[in-house]
């Protein structure tokens, strides 16, 4: 007990508390808008999913071993600073990245966009009412359009005056000849405006020219790149590099920047999660750290909400002409910062007790052993897949029906409001529903959202469907944490907690990723939330059958049983204890006898 009074456990729980809240902040002001900047940037959505993808498995692999070995050497206080401040320069780095050649625009100025007819860089009036995220600019120079190939990009000319109600002609041109014929023209570069989407307005003449832009710097790279590889096939690597076209360099170059990024933050969690649960241990008050885990969800409500009004107040270009998206990164970077001081002063304990329950092996063998545990376990990895749709995805279809970053921004931290109010009901929602049909249900309404979101019609369309996160993702992982107690022995709860919450479920992110990116450009976002909500819905009622043949095994928490055993014990000793007594004083006989069966 003189060990125990030594430790502020309020104190130290209140510094936990506080560094959730801003790591999560930090984490929301950023990361549900990076595959908006992505899509700014010019990566198609299998791209997208190949980034974010290899974020998810960077994380997976590299967060226990980092955890691992900052335990072993005692490192933990140096790996939590280096992770804040390094992680911040890189998303520093990762807002410098120039865009592609063609460069879509974002949701800045819908309001006038809607407002009635824009007037183009090149003087022509564009038509009004466009969709949001289909208007590209470029300044290129003007062809020869006598030249036809395939389409790339539709760019509109001058429209007569007395053409309104002629049909609408269009000619093809490319550049993909220019290269072979070297007595083309050089021509004066022009602004030109680009429409890609017809408009929602009454039909007009248009004069479209269709240019294939990278081919001739295809073309001429490719041509430096063959008389390399003739003269040394030693630089078959660097000659395809310099033939890939700049959008694949910008690929590369976004992968390599966010795996940096992921290996710098993904082990901050692991790393204080550990450190502050053992100095709570150490004090036996480890089983009040979970409360804390509260202030992470607000946080990243606080992070998302507040970073989506802050942006949605900006001009489309700030200060050095860089666009207003660039503010994620810097409140990202703003509020990791602010985390420092609070780091340098977190409790972290190190156990050098080697505990073998602890350990991930030990908790997989545990899980492993229960049909209902490897269910549950199936069940996450389909929720990280459709959780990566909808963290990937989501934005661009609200962005595509009109939503800023204002509706995007409180849609998501309702949604983390209401993952957060569920603790408040889930007392109700036990005396109404097993663990079993809890996490079915939870599954099910997961996929009502997704179906839902292939059916938004405007800018706040996806609020309503954000205030059932309470009852999906919510009463979800509520109904794990059910089921890690009981599979785990005393010991290893947290460890079983995160083969479902770390390891699970960051592996069906980064499947879903993968395959979410290849869906969307092929078949487009609808049809990725209405495959997702199906597959679901097909694993919802496959599940309670499965459950109903799983036997279910509870594993005995042996502590509490024998701290009750020795409960029952003392009171059936008294109550014998009276009964020979009485018995004594009846007969003193008897009470010999029972003296001597005690002696032996």
């Amino acid at each position: 007990m003189k060990r125990n009074k030594q430790i502020d456990v309020k104190r130290a729980l209140a510094l936990a508390g506080t560094f959730n809240f801003l790591c999560c902040c930090a984490r929301a002001c950023l990361l549900p808008f990076l595959t908006l900047y992505f899509r700014q940037l010019g990566l198609t959505p299998a791209m997208t999913g190949l980034v974010m993808g290899t974020k998810h498995l960077i994380t997976l692999v590299w967060s226990p071993v980092v955890s691992l070995l900052s335990k072993h050497y005692n490192k933990r206080r140096v790996v939590i600073n280096c992770a804040l401040v390094c992680s911040a320069a890189v998303a520093l780095v990762l807002q410098l990245i120039p865009t592609t050649d063609v460069q879509r625009m974002g949701t800045c100025n819908m309001s006038d966009r809607r407002s009635g007819p824009t007037q183009g860089l090149d003087g022509n009036l564009l038509m009004s009412s466009i969709r949001p995220a289909t208007l590209w600019t470029r300044t290129l120079p003007k062809i020869n359009t006598a030249v036809v190939s395939q389409s790339a990009v539709t760019f509109p000319a001058e429209t007569p005056p007395d053409a309104e109600s002629a049909p609408v002609v269009t000619t093809k041109t490319s550049l993909s000849q220019l290269d072979e014929d070297e007595s083309q023209p050089q021509l004066s570069q022009e602004n030109i405006s680009v429409v890609i989407n017809s408009s929602l307005g009454e039909p007009k003449i248009m004069h479209q020219t269709t240019v294939s832009v990278a081919a001739p710097v295809r073309n001429k790279r490719s041509k430096s790149g063959e008389e390399e590889e003739g003269d040394d096939g030693r630089f078959d690597f660097l000659g395809s590099l310099k033939v890939m076209d700049p959008q694949h360099q910008l690929f590369f170059l976004i992968l390599i920047i966010v795996s940096v990024w992921e290996c710098t933050s993904a082990p901050l969690e692991w790393t204080a999660d550990d450190g502050l649960h053992e100095y709570l241990d150490y004090a036996d008050a480890s089983d009040r750290y979970s409360s804390t885990r509260v202030w992470g969800l607000l946080g990243a409500a606080c992070g998302v909400g507040g970073a989506g009004v802050l942006v949605s107040q900006l001009s489309c270009l700030i200060a050095d002409q860089s666009p207003r998206s660039v503010v994620h990164f810097y409140c990202y970077a703003g509020v990791a910062v602010l985390a420092l001081p609070v780091a340098a002063y977190l409790p972290l304990y190190l156990n050098k007790k080697p505990d073998r329950a602890n350990g991930l092996l030990k908790a997989v063998q545990l899980v492993r052993g229960s049909p209902r545990a490897l269910l549950c376990v199936v069940t996450t990895l389909l929720v990280g897949v459709a959780s990566s749709a909808v963290d990937n995805f989501l934005l661009w279809e609200m962005q595509d029906h009109g939503s800023s970053e204002l509706h995007m921004g409180l849609s998501l931290a309702l949604a983390l409001l209401s993952q957060a109010a569920f603790p408040l009901l889930s007392g109700r929602v036990s005396k109404l529903l097993s663990p079993g049909r809890v996490l079915t249900v939870g599954a099910a309404c997961l996929a009502s959202q997704c179906f839902y979101y292939s059916f938004l019609w405007g800018p706040w369309a996806a609020l309503p469907a954000q205030v059932f996160s309470c009852f999906s993702v919510g009463a979800l992982w509520w109904a794990v944490k059910v089921q890690c107690e009981d599979v785990a022995t005393p010991g290893a709860e947290r460890s079983v907690r995160r083969i479902y919450s770390s390891l699970s479920l960051h592996l069906g992110s980064g499947l879903g990723s993968f395959a979410g990116g290849f869906v969307v450009q092929r078949f487009g976002l609808t049809w990725l939330f209405r495959g997702v909500a199906l597959g679901l819905m097909l694993w919802c009622v496959c599940l309670p059958l499965l459950q109903w043949k799983a036997p279910r095994q509870r594993r005995i928490n042996y502590s509490r049983l024998l701290a009750a055993d020795a409960s029952e014990a003392s009171d059936s000793e008294s109550e014998q204890e009276r009964d020979w007594l009485d018995k004594a004083m009846e007969d003193d006989r008897g009470n010999n006898n029972y003296g001597r069966r005690i002696n032996h």
